[in-house]
């Protein structure tokens, strides 16, 4: 809200969020400061923050809104307190490194200040997520199994990178096989129970990761089928798309968020993907434009896994790619 719409009795909260505390700064209506708060990231903290900020609002005033630092980390739970009691919660960003902080230095008072007064200046700001419905116990089940997927991979990179060393025996008897049939082999390797011998203790190792590998694609194929549930729940005309299966859908989902009608308009979720393009013009340059490199990068890379499927399968992108390319268009 620009300041010129506020009054002096009015109150506007910056607060700068960490893991166990939490630094509030209120400016008046006028961007005067008034004074400072520490808080613990507890229930208990945000009441306190609550009422604190209410003794400071005028008798013609009113407490416009709080700029918050990670409404998606350790805001979070501020943001859902406050928004429960009908408060009006803004996302902000940290100062740029080699802006304000350079010239201006770094401290929680500080950063909590500038996301007051970037709330004061009425620049446009995201409304964060409320991450309390299905689209955020979609993110938690993804969280899961991408982490699984990830150990999974190493486990089959190290299986391999120490089988490279083993005897030539065993060597010959496991390299030529097939992912699954190697790791189903290691799995069944015999383990003594003194591995001070090299070539036990590479069975022991090969089994131990093998098993670990087992679990860990028994652990996946349950996220996946849970993830599979709710993303079909959530969005049925997403995942029939061509291109688009579970894990690009629910990273679709994840972030546009469960109030997803705080992204204004297409192209505002396009720049969010960081999949719209940025103006680059200077003086005789004008009307250029470059790749965007912002955004949600897990989106941007959803995105392309889609396109890329599109291009090889979908008839209506097979048409368009055609057509740019015949004008000479990337």
């Amino acid at each position: 809200m620009p300041s010129m719409q506020l009054r002096h009795e009015d109150v506007i909260v910056g607060v700068d969020t960490h893991k166990d505390e939490h630094v509030a700064v209120l400016l008046d209506g006028f961007g005067g400061r008034l004074t400072e708060l520490f808080i613990p990231a507890t229930i208990a903290g945000y009441e306190q923050l609550l009422a604190f900020c209410h003794s400071y609002v005028g008798p013609d005033g009113q407490l416009v809104s709080f700029g918050v630092e990670g409404t998606g980390s350790y805001g979070v739970g501020l943001a859902r307190f406050l928004r429960r009691h009908a408060q009006t919660v803004l996302e902000v960003h940290r100062p740029p490194r080699k802006g304000e902080r350079r010239m201006s230095g770094k401290s929680d008072t500080i950063d909590a200040e500038h996301a007051a007064r970037q709330v004061l200046s009425g620049i446009t700001m995201a409304q964060p997520k409320t991450a309390d419905g299905a689209i955020e116990a979609l993110r938690l089940i993804k969280i899961a199994r991408d982490t699984a997927v990830k150990s999974r991979t190493t486990a089959m990179i190290t299986l391999k990178a120490t089988l490279v060393t083993a005897s030539d025996e065993l060597r010959s008897e496991l390299e030529h096989l097939t992912d699954f049939k190697l790791v189903a082999a290691c799995a069944q390797l015999p383990s003594e129970n003194s591995l001070t011998d090299p070539n036990a203790a590479m069975r022991h190792v090969l089994g131990s990761l093998a098993r670990r590998w087992l679990d860990l694609h028994e652990e996946i194929k349950i996220h996946s089928r849970h993830l599979k549930k709710q993303t079909r729940a959530a969005a049925p005309q997403l995942v029939e798309a061509v291109g688009i299966g579970l894990d690009i859908a629910a990273e679709m989902l994840v972030t546009a968020g469960d109030n997803s009608t705080r992204i204004r308009s297409e192209a505002a979720f396009a720049k969010m993907c960081g999949a719209c393009p940025i103006p680059a013009g200077s003086g005789k340059t004008n009307g250029r434009h470059r790749l965007n490199r912002g955004g949600n990068r897990q989106a941007n890379a959803a995105l392309y896994r889609a396109v890329i499927v599109r291009m090889r399968w979908h008839e209506p992108t097979i048409a368009y790619v055609t057509r740019r390319t015949a004008e000479g268009l990337s």
